[in-house]
């Protein structure tokens, strides 16, 4: 984000109405909402690098009903996007929650516009019936489009933004919080605040965490930023707060990890037409069913990894794909055969799977896998890529027990009062299965609704 300068600790205050912890889409949405609403806030993140793992997203934002949606000629209902996340989440999500976030997804798409950050274009991911992804016109990946463009929008409302900022407390004053301590740069501060909002993220990079609630994922490569470790978590359990769901940890299917760098390879690659091919170039799974599933198939495979499958048709629609070739991702073929020597499947295979993909998309039919989305277009338009991928560690669905107004709960269900947590570190909403699409989705809508409820919160204590 070189065009945005964070603060140095030396300009933190003594007290602000709100301090938001963590620099991801759901910390900059809540900052920017709350100071919108009045609110003298600031938000500090532990890092160098502002915004977290949403830097990592790349297919888009779900939102159900939204006139982007209608200008594609896309007419869908809210309550199907509630039935089918509930169904991909084992039915395990909160339905409040669920019920909070697909109503509120739309409106989520109009506040980003407001604010001159507009998603217009549309693709589809697993688990969805219908093309409910969100992204920018230029099909750049969303996670990046969206940091710098909600750091242009801190930028222009004077929002403090700190890095190398990292809380180490929160502190209570009687029943409510009250404030935070800090580690600035090794310079100890303690700040007060009427209300703190918890946006640090999951602890998808946390081996303590894993070793606690998933020791079986303990050597699983992971897709998340270093520091995604948990510490939201660890704040808020040292007060008191109840953890849910921990055990329930995604697994993305996609993911390059023959280099010491992990890439996730966004689900958009599918959802715009690509297949996935085991070592003898067939095709093994509906590659758009629930990222559960898939993984799982390309787990119980002899190699436990699998080829993506895509041609320069699908790589037009997917821009993210040039960057996973400028880093050395793709593998290139200029025919079927080239491509199938190249990663050393038969060739004979490689080119009947294809053809009979091509065959399937054209009649609307997945006979053999029954794949019914991610058919716009067939594999037949020269040059041809591969990437090698295997799942990797990728979202943790569990967290922090928060309700619909994002107050944190205890042990005992009653709100810690001045505690907020939105966005990946709160846990609830996904079930056992996070839907690509949502956790972005997920940082502005409770981003923003965290950010209101201080607002509320905050004029109880004048």
């Amino acid at each position: 984000m070189a065009d945005f300068e964070p603060l140095p600790a030396s300009q933190l205050a003594d007290q602000y109405d709100a301090v938001i912890i963590g620099s991801g889409g759901t910390g900059l949405a809540a900052a920017i909402q709350a100071h919108e609403l009045g609110l003298d806030v600031a938000v500090l993140e532990k890092e160098a690098e502002l915004g977290g793992n949403t830097n990592r997203a790349s297919s888009g934002m779900n939102a159900a009903e939204t006139n982007v949606q209608l200008h594609h000629g896309v007419i869908d209902n809210v309550a199907d996007f509630f039935h089918e996340t509930y169904k991909d989440g084992g039915k395990l999500n909160d339905k409040d929650m669920l019920g909070y976030f697909v109503y509120h997804s739309a409106p989520a798409i109009d506040w980003l516009a407001d604010h001159d950050i507009k998603l217009t274009d549309i693709t589809i991911t697993g688990g969805m019936s219908r093309k409910r992804t969100h992204r920018p016109a230029s099909m750049a990946p969303i996670g990046g489009f969206l940091v710098k463009s909600l750091l242009r929008v801190a930028k222009e409302e004077e929002i403090p933004v700190f890095n190398h900022t990292k809380v180490t407390k929160l502190i209570k004053d009687g029943d409510r919080v009250s404030g935070v301590e800090v580690d600035a740069n090794g310079t100890s501060k303690t700040i007060a605040a009427k209300a703190v909002i918890l946006a640090t993220g999951g602890f998808g990079a946390s081996k303590e965490y894993m070793k606690r609630f998933r020791p079986d994922l303990l050597d699983y490569k992971t897709t998340n930023q270093p520091g995604a470790t948990g510490d939201g978590l660890k704040l808020a359990e040292d007060l008191g707060a109840e953890l849910m769901q921990m055990n329930l940890i995604q697994v993305h299917p996609t993911v390059q990890q023959d280099n010491p760098h992990v890439y996730l390879i966004g689900e958009a690659v599918r959802g715009e037409g690509a297949i996935l091919v085991n070592g003898e170039g067939k095709r093994f799974v509906n590659e758009l069913n629930t990222r559960k599933i898939v993984s799982n198939a390309i787990t119980a495979l002899p190699e436990h990894s699998a080829y993506l499958i895509l041609d320069q048709g699908i790589r037009d629609h997917v821009k993210a794909i040039e960057f996973y070739d400028k880093v050395g991702l793709v593998v290139h073929g200029d025919t079927l055969e080239d491509l199938a020597k190249n990663i050393n499947v038969d060739p004979s295979n490689l080119k009947q799977t294809v053809a009979t993909w091509n065959e399937a998309v054209k009649s609307g039919n997945d006979a053999e896998f029954n794949r019914t989305t991610g058919m716009d277009r067939g594999i037949e338009k020269p040059g041809f890529f591969a990437i090698h991928i295997a799942p990797a560690i990728h979202y943790t669905m569990g967290g922090i027990h928060i309700n619909t107004k994002t107050e944190v709960l205890d042990g005992n269900g009653d709100v810690i009062k001045g505690l907020y947590a939105a966005g990946e570190v709160a846990g609830g909403l996904h079930g056992n299965n996070r839907v690509g699409g949502n956790s972005i989705a997920e940082t502005i809508i409770f981003g923003r609704q965290a950010g209101q409820q201080v607002a509320l919160y905050s004029q109880t204590l004048k």
